[in-house]
């Protein structure tokens, strides 16, 4: 099979349901190339290599004009690009900046601190379910559960809450687009979300600068350190970055957990059980149904010798992770939901420089979230099977998750 009708394969709707078959097919050729179109990379150890590979670049300047173009569809262009999207020095220095209000080693129990505020986030939202025996999980627990946290942990004031909420589902939509909807008053709408978003954190920025808190933006605006302070347009990239990335992962990562629980119930039953399973499980959870299937827009620096292939410099390369995941080359029985697998050093958060910077929040998140709608919903059962999946490709998971249930349990239940 050519190279470009595995891609079309990879981003063909038919198949996000279930795009692992594809994936198998992909491992037969590790790194796969025509004439025209990226290096797709399919198998763990080649992924892995290359996301510790300094030759990697995740600048997307260096492939040119195009993408460019394509990351402004995605990012403000007003700012600069997210650390997300730099390389070393600059991507180590930022990354550096941002991790000191976040977590260790400076502020090593901020995530700690926030499990009891997490668990009564996940408790109000469960309890608005007590005179239903219906939701759509999606719509009605995983999109407003981790913007909440975000704004908690940022400083946003509850009054303002619903505005991120809103800026957060418009800025999510347009990384997922209908394909029915008008392109033009799609990138209307997002651009104005962008602005409306960039002058509300300027705006707040300033006044934790004139009086802070103990939130995250607080200590970003501070800046205290040897390496100083992010400039004024960093911290609003930054702090975007934290609202778009770091709440679409969670909600397909919870979405997707709930999903394979409810596939598979003595799994569910066992975490009911046992809620310290919630730690393995969720690993297994990365592993298995990751909520970022694969990394496009990298690009050598130079030339790199792979898997018996020479990629160029300059070339587009694509790492897919979920196929790296199923390798049964790296993992015995890979299609198998395992939660009780040794040694799973999965790609669900990457690797190298790059991994994410939010897992351990969204790691603590799905444990606590997954734990407790095991726990409380009486016999839950999906609706439909397969759900509604969205349209994108690299943030894959479903945009709806109907689920029926006999009743809430109480939360002392």
């Amino acid at each position: 099979m050519t190279q470009g009708s595995m891609l079309r394969k990879i981003t063909d709707y038919a198949n996000r349901a279930d795009p692992y078959p594809v994936y198998a097919e992909l491992r037969k050729t590790p790194v796969l190339h025509d004439e025209e179109g990226p290096y797709i990379v399919s198998t763990y150890w080649e992924i892995h290599g290359l996301l510790h590979d300094p030759r990697l670049s995740s600048d997307a300047r260096n492939l040119g004009p195009q993408a460019v173009e394509n990351l402004a569809d995605e990012e403000d262009p007003a700012l600069p690009p997210a650390f997300l999207r730099l390389d070393p020095p600059e991507h180590d220095r930022l990354r550096r900046l941002a991790m000191t209000p976040f977590g260790p080693p400076h502020t090593p129990r901020r995530i700690h601190a926030m499990r009891g505020e997490l668990s009564r986030i996940i408790g109000e939202l469960v309890d608005e379910f007590a005179d239903r025996d219906r939701i759509d999980l999606v719509d009605d627990f995983s999109y407003p559960f981790p913007v909440t946290v975000i704004c908690r942990l940022l400083g946003v004031p509850r009054e303002d809450e619903p505005r991120f909420h809103h800026w957060a589902e418009t800025l999510a939509a347009s990384l997922d687009p209908d394909p029915d909807e008008d392109a033009a008053e799609r990138r209307r709408v997002t651009q104005q979300a962008r602005s409306e978003l960039g002058l509300y954190l300027a705006e707040l920025i300033e006044e934790r600068r004139r009086a802070p808190g103990d939130d995250m933006l607080s200590a970003l605006a501070a800046g205290h350190g040897p390496e100083g302070q992010m400039t004024q347009a960093e911290l609003l990239s930054t702090a975007a970055l934290l609202l778009v990335a770091g709440h679409e992962t969670t909600v397909n990562l919870i979405t997707n957990g709930m999903l394979t629980l409810l596939r598979n119930p003595d799994v569910l039953k066992q975490l009911r059980e046992r809620p310290h399973l919630a730690v393995p499980l969720v690993e297994e959870l990365l592993r298995y149904e990751p909520p970022v299937q694969l990394l496009p827009q990298r690009t050598p620096l130079a030339d790199i010798d792979i898997a018996g292939v020479t990629i160029p410099k300059g070339a587009s390369v694509w790492l897919v992770l979920a196929s790296g995941n199923r390798d049964p080359q790296r993992f015995m029985e890979p299609d198998r939901f395992d939660p009780r697998r040794k040694d799973n050093q999965h790609l669900g958060f990457g690797s190298g420089i790059h991994s994410c910077f939010g897992a351990p929040l969204a790691r603590l998140e799905a444990q606590l979230a997954l734990t407790e709608l095991a726990r409380r919903l009486d016999n839950p059962r999906l609706l439909a099977d397969p759900p509604e999946y969205r349209r994108n490709a690299v943030l894959r998971g479903p945009r709806h998750l109907p689920v029926a249930f006999d009743g809430l349990r109480g939360r002392d239940a």
